[in-house]
């Protein structure tokens, strides 16, 4: 629907190397570096309508005003809709916008689709993806061909509704640490037969671990550091365990995130060494799968300015605010490329099927993007 709409405006359309739909509208100097902007298609199991998908309604809507007017614009502005930002079936997020500055290792292209096994090397494969230049860390897309990155997309937290604010200017974004799969293994027995002082109870392993790593938590906090812990996914296995038997294994997954590289690395060796003593402590053990590393990034200053001065213009209110969740612009950041994000107010989260954008919201972070974009594209 995106691209059959991009072309009944007059935009020209193409998938590029890495199979993310690109939508192009001239400007009239080719040679300058071309504005990108859009956000990404997938979403995760039971998300909502709003993440992502309307990051990519707002660039389309931009580059259609844009286009009405006929703007002499200098720069070319392209739409990018990407792939596989979150990756819910991989555990490995920004595929598509990593592929496009060589970013995916072999390691990245080997892991294996939870729900059926499959490598996603075979999957890209399957839509299309030149599988062969991403392994050979080929850089599709030249950062300095680029003059700057702009998203929209919902706030996926509660901050700007909670202040009664339609837009927020993004000033950074928070890089992550995961494990989706850790274990923790004991020694089975019976409820009622095993006294405290022998038993190797993995449940307790694991509850005292997450325990010790909350109290680490909000010391760091106390502190002034920029951290979040999750441990989205906790399970045993029904068929094997009982009311009355001890477990032996409880697998659980581990995320810590924070704006700041050194915090989230601190977070990960206090994570380690409390694994480590829980372990001497609890008489288990912990067993870990392939660390996953996203890099945090910080939005560009002079479009921090320009989105936060076009909002003041427009009369509307806004607030710079950091962003927990991670994005394609951290992909772009990183790779040189001037970025910058506006965040939209969703009353209910996102990551969920009640996420609540409002239409006159995303209208306020479209004319924020619209003026912001033209201004950049005509200098």
């Amino acid at each position: 629907m995106i691209e059959a709409e991009a072309q009944r405006i007059g935009l020209h359309t193409e998938r590029d190397v890495a199979a993310n739909l690109v939508a192009t509208l001239p400007g009239l100097e080719d040679h300058l570096p071309f504005i990108a902007c859009g956000s990404h298609v997938d979403s995760v199991p039971q998300g909502g309508n709003f993440d992502g998908a309307a990051g990519v309604i707002a660039a389309l809507t931009v580059m259609r005003r844009l286009k009405a007017v006929n703007a002499p614009l200098r720069r070319t502005i392209k739409l990018y809709a990407l792939r596989g930002e979150e990756s819910a079936r991989f555990g490995k997020p920004y595929l598509g916008s990593s592929c496009l500055f060589g970013k995916l290792t072999p390691s990245d292209l080997d892991t294996k689709a939870e729900n059926d096994g499959r490598q996603l090397r075979d999957c890209m494969r399957g839509v299309g993806i030149d599988v062969d230049r991403i392994a050979a860390h080929e850089v599709l897309l030249d950062p300095k061909s680029v003059a700057a990155w702009v998203e929209l997309h919902i706030e996926q937290g509660p901050v700007l509704a909670a202040r009664n604010l339609p837009i927020g200017i993004v000033t950074g974004i928070r890089g992550n640490i995961r494990h989706r799969a850790v274990e923790c293994i004991g020694q089975a027995g019976h409820s009622g037969a095993v006294p405290r002082w022998l038993r190797h109870d993995a449940v307790f392993g694991m509850c005292e671990l997450i325990t010790h790593l909350d109290a680490h938590w909000r010391t760091l906090l106390e502190r002034g550091h920029d951290l979040v812990l999750t441990s989205g996914i906790v399970a045993t296995d029904a068929k094997v365990n009982a009311i009355a038997r001890i477990p032996e294994l409880v697998r659980f997954a581990f995320e810590v995130r924070s704006q700041s590289k050194a915090t989230l690395d601190a977070a990960y060796e206090l994570f380690l060494s409390e694994c480590a003593a829980v372990s001497k402590e609890r008489g288990v053990t912990f067993r870990f799968d392939e660390k996953v590393e996203a890099a945090g990034a910080a939005m560009d200053k002079e479009w921090v300015e320009r989105l936060t001065a076009s909002a003041a213009s427009l009369h509307l209110p806004s607030e710079a605010i950091a962003s927990g969740a991670g994005h394609d612009a951290a992909v772009f950041a990183n790779a040189g490329v001037p970025s910058a994000m506006i965040f939209v107010r969703n009353q209910n989260g996102s990551h969920n099927p009640r996420e609540a954008m409002d239409l006159p919201d995303l209208i306020a972070g479209i004319d924020v993007m619209h003026a912001a974009i033209r201004e950049a594209a005509m200098q």
